[in-house]
C-alpha cells in the first residue's frame, strides 16, 4: 500500500487572499503563558501575576520548557477542505442547506479516478464535454461514489497570487454529469470552482449578468454537491484503480470544513 498527500498546508507565510495567522508559543515562552492564563482565572491571581508571583517556574520543569501551542486564526477555506451547501447558499434544492459536519462520512472514502485537463486556460470553464473525453482517453465510466478529482495543474503557483489567478473553472454542465452519474464528491487543485476574479468579476461588472458571477457555487443551490478544493500532487496519480480519503474536520455549523486528503494505491 502507497499513500500519497493530496492536500496543500495552512501556511501564514503562503500568499492569500484572507489574513492567516498562527500564533506560536514555544516551549520556553509556554511557562509563562501557563502562568498567566491559570493565575487570570482569579481577581487575586491576577493580582499575583501582576506582582511578579509564578506559580510554576522553569526550573520546576524538564529541560525548563512547558509545552508548545499553536493557535490558528484562518478562514475554513484556507488550506485543503471541503465545501458543502451552506457555503453556496441558505436553502439547496428547497431544503435548509447542509452544513460541512453534515457530509455523510461514507462518500469521504471512495474509489476515485483524475481526469487530465491541463490544456485548459485559465479564461475557460471545464465543460460536461471536457469530462468526456477525458474519460474516453482513459477508458473509464463514472460509478456511482466514485470520487473525481480534476488535475489543471494550478497547485503549482501555490504560494503566490498566480495561484488565484491561472485556473480554468468548472461550468454547470460539468457539475450536472457528475451529479448525474452519482458522484457525491468531485475535487479540483485549484483554489476555486469558479473561474478567477480577474475574468469572473470584470464580465459581472461589465453585463451585470448575474449568472456570470460564481455559477458553479450558485449551482449548490439547484442541486446539492460537496467539492474539494485546493488539491495537489494530483500529477503523481494513476489515472484509476485507487482510492481516496478526504474526511472533513468536524467543525459546528460551517460551510466548509478541512481535510487531510490522501489517496490509497
Amino acid at each position: 500500500m502507497k499513500i500519497i498527500d493530496l492536500s496543500l498546508p495552512i501556511d501564514e507565510k503562503a500568499f492569500e487572499v484572507h489574513k492567516v495567522e498562527i500564533e506560536r508559543v514555544d516551549h520556553k515562552a509556554g511557562v509563562e503563558k501557563f502562568n498567566r492564563v491559570i493565575m487570570g482565572k482569579t481577581f487575586l491571581g491576577r493580582i499575583k501575576y501582576l506582582l511578579g508571583q509564578r506559580i510554576l517556574k522553569k526550573e520546576d520543569l524538564p529541560d525548563e520548557e512547558f509545552l508548545s501551542l499553536e493557535i490558528v486564526h484562518a478562514p475554513v477555506h484556507i488550506g485543503t477542505h471541503l465545501d458543502y451547501s451552506f457555503h453556496y447558499g441558505s436553502k439547496s434544492e428547497n431544503r435548509p442547506s447542509k452544513t460541512a459536519e453534515e457530509i455523510p462520512l461514507e462518500w469521504c472514502y471512495c474509489d476515485a479516478v483524475k481526469l487530465d485537463l491541463r490544456h485548459k486556460k485559465p479564461t475557460q470553464t471545464i465543460n460536461s464535454s471536457d469530462i468526456e473525453e477525458a474519460l474516453k482517453k482513459i477508458n473509464y465510466s463514472l460509478k456511482p461514489f466514485d470520487i473525481v478529482l480534476l488535475n489543471t495543474g494550478a497547485d503549482k503557483f501555490y504560494g503566490g497570487p498566480k495561484y488565484f489567478s491561472d485556473y480554468p473553472g468548472i461550468d454547470v454542465s460539468a457539475i450536472d454529469y457528475f451529479l448525474n452519474k452519482g458522484i457525491k464528491i468531485f475535487g479540483v487543485d485549484t483554489m476555486g470552482i469558479d473561474r478567477p476574479y480577474r475574468f469572473m468579476l470584470k464580465e459581472f461588472l461589465e453585463s451585470k449578468n448575474p449568472q456570470l458571477f460564481y455559477p458553479a457555487h450558485f449551482y449548490g443551490r439547484k442541486r446539492e454537491f460537496i467539492h474539494i478544493e485546493r488539491l495537489a500532487n494530483l500529477e503523481i496519480l494513476p489515472a484509476f484503480g485507487f482510492k481516496v480519503i478526504c474526511f472533513p474536520v468536524r467543525i459546528k455549523q460551517t460551510g466548509a470544513a478541512w481535510a487531510r486528503a490522501v489517496a490509497i494505491l
